[in-house]
């Protein structure tokens, strides 16, 4: 009898876009086209990118946010997708943006709210998705993000 085995896949990053808004610290949430629900930036990594390099990239693609000032969170994102039997593991950054941070939405998402942390976690349907906030929130709001989790963009 062979065992089966359950893929792992980790071609894919997310990142939680912080700005202060009217005063107020706030994190980006999008409303996804497929499925419906709340959630933050994610996608694939793209040929010979690095993560930092498709996070980048995927922020412009769905926010038109010119990323300047990113961090490696220093959290797995992890979730089993029993429909098609894979365990995505995914690397998260932070996002610091600029106070009111405008937000122009592509086809993937049908509207945007820059929310607070409990504002987030009520709205997003996932466990992991609040663990995510609750991390970042501690550790880029309540806490001043350590320089050696700067990721240097070039």
């Amino acid at each position: 009898m062979t065992t089966q085995k359950i893929p792992v896949n980790t071609s894919i990053v997310s990142g939680v876009a912080l700005s202060e808004i009217d005063g107020e610290m706030k994190m980006l949430l999008m409303k996804r086209v497929k499925g419906g629900y709340w959630c933050h930036v994610a996608g694939s990594i793209e040929g010979e990118e690095k993560g930092w390099q498709a996070i980048l990239r995927e922020f412009y693609e769905e926010t038109q946010i010119s990323v300047t000032e990113l961090y490696n969170a220093q959290y797995l994102e992890q979730f089993f997708e029993a429909n098609i039997n894979v365990l995505q593991i995914i690397p998260v950054f932070a996002v610091l943006c600029p106070p009111n941070q405008p937000v122009t939405l592509n086809e993937e998402h049908t509207e945007y709210r820059w929310v607070s942390l409990e504002e987030a976690k009520a709205l997003v349907p996932f466990p992991g998705q609040r663990q995510v906030y609750d991390h970042v929130w501690a550790h880029f709001v309540d806490n001043r993000p350590s320089e050696h989790m700067k990721v240097t963009i070039n």
